[in-house]
């Protein structure tokens, strides 16, 4: 992906989040339920890695980024880690942020 794409991309979520109501707050409920079909294979149940180099949440691995950063970084994906652009609406991978963030 073109920086510019990824600039434009990334914009277009934060504004889209800014102008979300606030009875649209991210469900950890249905994050968790999210993460357990598509992230706990190699980021564990847990939250604990199960495959290298992926994040260690149980240990707060990336999760001192923003919101809007974890949602980028899940949209378009990184190493072996797929983008879920298309797949997982904005709305549910904020979801499994929220979800993340419990993992601590």
């Amino acid at each position: 992906m073109k920086p510019a794409s990824f600039r434009a991309q990334t914009l277009a979520a934060l504004c889209g989040l800014l102008t979300l109501p606030a009875a649209h707050a991210a469900d950890m409920r249905n994050g968790g339920r999210i993460y357990n079909v598509h992230c706990a294979g190699c980021h564990g149940a847990d939250g604990r890695s199960v495959m290298p180099e992926a994040p260690n949440f149980a240990r707060g691995e990336k999760l001192m980024q923003s919101d809007v950063a974890l949602l980028s970084a899940m949209r378009i994906g990184r190493g072996a880690m797929p983008g879920y652009v298309g797949i997982l609406s904005d709305r549910e991978i904020l979801d499994v942020v929220s979800f993340l963030r419990t993992l601590r």
